[in-house]
């Protein structure tokens, strides 16, 4: 897979990409990346690729020349033509970026992410040029270089390979539509707190079932509208009863889970 990354601020990718998944990736060809300064593809001495905009406002915008002329360049693309892959604009107006969406874009070759700034890009942009727009959240950065950031590593995980374990992103945190269960290591007391025994009992099936258990407990008590869409078995359903009956009763108190849930 290949992402090229348009930014105005090109030192900011410095280190990040060369360090854990993505270094260790990158090396074994599974991903590459490519970072892309838009100035250089703005005209005039000054490389300027912002202005005032029109009808007034604060901030400056930014200019589209040198963005169409960038991802022109980088697709190897004669102005009018379509995109031959997603060019994505990363923008506080653009689709929430969740799981289902890294799974979307692994399966792609080749993405292109624009970087915004300053009070926004030029319209035109969005109407013309990129294929779709994506936000981290609902907050507000100086531009779309952190986004970028954790779109690429999110997607990179999702490599065949790019993980020791093949089976590792199927236990994350929203994988399954679900937060991931209570994680536990050595040693088995730490001051005075045990790992709940069932994880040294040795019996694989009752493990399981309390990872999914603790699971929906985390999901229901943390986010539960995860639950209107994650995918449930009538067991998940009948322990999801089971729990809102218990809390139902203690009228609202949170509920102790054998040592689990942060405590």
């Amino acid at each position: 897979m290949h992402i090229d990354i348009l930014t105005l601020f090109p030192g900011m990718f410095v280190g990040p990409f060369d360090e854990s998944i993505i270094h260790r990736a990158r090396e074994a060809g599974l991903i590459s990346i490519a970072i892309h300064d838009i100035r250089d593809w703005a005209p005039g001495k000054h490389r300027q690729c912002d202005d005032i905009p029109y009808g007034g406002g604060g901030g400056m915008i930014m200019k589209p020349e040198p963005v169409f002329r960038a991802v022109e360049a980088v697709l190897d693309m004669m102005p009018g033509d379509a995109p031959r892959c997603p060019v994505i604009l990363l923008t506080p107006q653009g689709r929430t970026f969740t799981q289902a969406v890294a799974r979307e874009l692994v399966q792609q070759d080749q993405i292109v992410l624009i970087c915004g700034r300053y009070e926004g890009i030029d319209e035109r942009v969005r109407a013309y040029l990129v294929t779709d727009e994506i936000s981290i959240g609902d907050y507000v950065l100086s531009g779309g270089e952190l986004a970028a950031m954790v779109v690429t590593d999110a997607v990179t995980r999702l490599l065949p390979g790019a993980l020791g374990d093949p089976g590792a992103t199927l236990a994350d945190s929203h994988a399954q539509g679900l937060l991931e269960h209570p994680q536990y290591t050595r040693p088995a007391v730490f001051r005075g707190w045990a790992i709940p025994e069932v994880l040294l009992s040795g019996h694989h099936a009752r493990q399981a079932r309390w990872r999914r258990e603790m699971s929906l407990r985390r999901t229901y008590r943390r986010r539960p509208d995860l639950l209107e869409k994650a995918p449930l078995s009538e067991d998940d359903r009948a322990f999801l009863d089971r729990l809102r009956e218990q809390e139902d009763a203690s009228d609202g108190e949170p509920l102790g889970c054998n040592g689990v849930e942060g405590h």
